[in-house]
């Protein structure tokens, strides 16, 4: 469980969603590279009242800068690493050329401390992104190591303001520092993963987001925990999921148990603020037994702007650069993930190779994809350009798996 009050007091985050750092306009035509240096710093996760904490992050906040462009647009940002250790940039949910695609040993080498990389690439498709490394990203991400990639679509929907709404658990000590031993713990690799105890939303602990009553808000939502499952409350206030990882969805209620957020996973809601001049509304976490508060709606003291009428829905159009597949003559994959601590995985093979569960534990090799461990030079399946593939996950450990595709 996130079990924050049971040895730290909450402190306030009284300054809300004004804390992330205003976002990057990416200029049309070839504009210079815009720099993203990830470096030590230090961050108020724990309330503005509490010893700063030490993180890991870009241009020295957390969550790192907003990227905002238009579909279409090029982004172009140079990674400076400012690290003692190799790092990358991952593109996260963008369609992408494999060179940018940033996961060291396969689409580029690790980028070395004080070293530079250059990305560049275009958008295709408007939505709700994010970027973090993919070199030790159970250690670097979960250090403070992420930011969120907007790209807006060509007519964007019309809504009062568009605010990111990024959640993380941190694991902290009982001294108020981040939890450094646990990194790359064989516990929770293990396990389901290295759960924090601390719950943040744009990198501040309880914040407010300032809003005017009747006004509409689009809020985006990406969970960047290394592990854990998120799931968020917002009633009484009326909320419409319209996207999911970055697609258009038709609009909908996230439903009795809260909008539910998989590492990694975003969404786009919008957010219809009924309430009276100076009401606090709070935002819950609900994935677990315990409920949290993760933020609170604060509505100012202003004059309420005009109602809308009850037809007035946000309905995002489809994405037409995605036609949907053809499943007539689709190749089928079987992926069958195996092992962990309860999964009596007796051996695997890499590269054909077989080894013993205690050498494959030696290596924390602990996991299997139909029966193979580690990275493979043998690929899962070559599929024909232009054919569908569908790939058939089945899920055996008892822990659930978070799975994503690059590229």
């Amino acid at each position: 469980m996130i079990s924050r009050r049971t040895f730290l007091n909450a402190g306030a985050g009284a300054v809300g969603a004004a804390m992330i750092a205003p976002p990057w306009r990416v200029a049309a035509g070839e504009a210079p590279f815009q720099v993203l240096q990830p470096k030590p710093a230090t961050a108020p996760l724990t309330g503005m009242d509490k010893p700063p904490v030490g993180v890991w992050a870009y241009q020295g906040t957390v969550p790192g800068p907003v990227i905002r462009v238009r579909r279409g647009e090029r982004v172009r940002v140079r990674l400076k690493n400012g690290l003692a250790q190799a790092t990358t940039i991952h593109w996260h949910g963008i369609r992408i050329d494999n060179a940018m695609d940033g996961v060291p040993g396969l689409t580029q080498d690790a980028v070395p401390p004080g070293a530079t990389f250059d990305y560049s690439f275009t958008a295709p498709d408007a939505g709700t992104f994010w970027y973090h490394p993919h070199n030790k990203s159970w250690e670097q991400m979960a250090r403070g190591l992420y930011g969120m990639l907007i790209v807006e679509e060509d007519v964007p929907p019309v809504v009062d303001r568009d605010l990111p709404f990024i959640a993380d658990d941190w694991r902290i000590g009982k001294d108020g520092a981040l939890d450094e031993e646990s990194f790359g713990s064989l516990r929770d690799w293990s396990h389901a993963g290295r759960m924090g105890n601390w719950l943040t939303v744009n990198g501040l602990t309880e914040p407010d987001i300032q809003v005017r009553a009747n006004e509409r808000i689009r809020l985006r939502l990406v969970n960047t925990a290394n592990a854990r499952t998120l799931a968020f409350d917002f009633d009484p206030l009326v909320a419409q999921v319209i996207a999911l990882d970055g697609q258009p969805v038709p609009p909908r209620s996230p439903g009795p148990g809260g909008l539910t957020l998989a590492p990694a996973q975003r969404a786009d809601v919008i957010l219809d603020i009924a309430g009276q001049p100076g009401d606090t509304i709070p935002v819950w976490e609900v994935s677990t037994r315990q409920r949290l508060q993760a933020a609170q709606v604060v509505l100012s003291r202003e004059a309420p702007l005009p109602k809308r009428p009850p037809d007035d829905i946000v309905v995002l159009p489809a994405n037409a650069r995605l036609a949907a597949p053809r499943i007539d003559g689709a190749q089928h994959i079987e992926l069958v993930m195996e092992g962990g601590a309860m999964g009596g995985l007796r051996e695997g093979r890499t590269d054909g190779q077989v080894s013993s569960s205690e050498e494959l534990i030696a290596k924390k090799l602990v996991w299997a994809f139909n029966g193979d461990v580690g990275q493979q030079i043998k690929p899962l399946a070559a599929i024909a350009r232009g054919r569908t593939a569908i790939i058939n996950m089945v899920n055996k450990p008892a822990f659930p798996h978070a799975m994503h595709l690059h590229g």
